[in-house]
């Protein structure tokens, strides 16, 4: 079957009888115009199987780009997820397109992505990664655009930093699961081999555990992505080495409510046995039978205030370099 060509703007305008800038304003959501033509214009692009060309769109009668580059480490993490809604919805609303892509904690990755980006010329980009190598910082110096780094807090940001602590995360956690009495501490993570917050929160959580005196007793870091069940076997292998422990730190809430199905299976009582706790507070760790111990990151706010502040930088508009979006440890009665 042969491929029906898209209708072009000016097809639009020839079945409405208006001008091809008419419907141009009136496809692109603009003014002057009666409500009449819009809706003849609109019923007209309807019927002829008009596609908007968002390429086109993307940069406007002025030839300024709109488009927005956003580098994430997945795309079917939950936090990700509702980040990325919250970023892309308000960048929408501000007038600017989003091209998302993902790095899977791989610097390579997140390097080849940049340069493929370049091409398209973005007027902005948008990364969460922690470490950059060497060509991905040249070829955003090349790119001269804003550069807002998402996700963990940079002091020193290559341009702007909106997120939160994840070493803080993790000491606070420390200090909460010293706190309780607890004193033969696991950790449980995934993407042992990969630069990812996690393996930042461990360090924070080591580092609070050693001002209390103790230290982590045993651990399981797989490489395995975290989720639901390598937390499981992940807590089955863990205290088949260190049956004795008392309580266990996981790298997320996915594979801490993983490690809890494990325990319940087995008859092992949470917090009385052993406590537990993750990080995240997805939604499903406040409606287990035992509320979760873990850390609220406030993901709408976070793409929400990254996407304000991005903007503001590219509009010439007064905007702090660095700013802190604070998560909140909830205390569950996991621990």
């Amino acid at each position: 079957m042969a491929k029906r060509p898209n209708p072009g703007l000016q097809a639009i305008a020839d079945r409405v009888g208006v001008s091809k800038m008419t419907v141009s304003r009136v496809l692109r959501g603009g003014g002057g115009f009666s409500a009449e033509t819009e809706a003849k214009v609109r019923e007209a692009a309807d019927a002829l199987g008009y596609v908007p060309n968002r390429l086109a769109a993307a940069f406007g009668r002025s030839g300024t780009s709109t488009l927005v580059g956003v580098c994430v480490p997945r795309l079917n993490s939950a936090l990700f997820g509702s980040v990325l809604e919250s970023l892309n919805a308000t960048l929408a609303r501000l007038g600017y397109d989003t091209m998302i892509g993902a790095h899977d904690h791989l610097p390579s990755e997140e390097e080849a992505w940049i340069r493929a980006l370049a091409a398209w010329k973005p007027a902005a980009v948008v990364l969460t990664s922690r470490e950059h190598s060497a060509r991905t910082l040249s070829t955003l110096r090349d790119m001269s655009v804003p550069v807002l780094e998402m996700w963990d807090l940079r002091t020193a940001p290559i341009d702007l930093s909106v997120g939160f602590s994840h070493y803080d995360n993790g000491w606070e956690m420390a200090r909460t699961i010293a706190n309780a009495g607890r004193q033969r501490i696991g950790y449980i993570g995934g993407l042992a081999e990969r630069q990812t917050m996690g393996a930042v929160r461990l360090n924070g959580f080591r580092k609070g555990l050693d001002e209390a005196g103790l230290s982590v007793f045993a651990e399981e870091r797989l490489t395995d992505r975290p989720g639901f069940y390598s937390g499981y076997y992940a807590t089955e292998m863990l205290l088949a080495r260190a049956p004795k422990l008392d309580a266990i730190y996981y790298q997320d809430d996915e594979m801490a409510i993983g490690g809890q199905a494990y325990l319940t299976a087995r008859g092992i009582r949470v917090p009385d046995d052993i406590g537990i706790a993750g990080w995240g507070g997805m939604e499903a760790a406040s409606i287990l039978p035992r509320r979760l111990t873990t850390t609220m990151v406030p993901t709408t706010r976070l793409g929400k205030v990254a996407a304000e502040a991005l903007v503001s930088r590219l509009r010439d508009a007064p905007v702090q370099d660095v700013t802190v979006v604070q998560t909140r440890l909830v205390p569950g009665s996991t621990i």
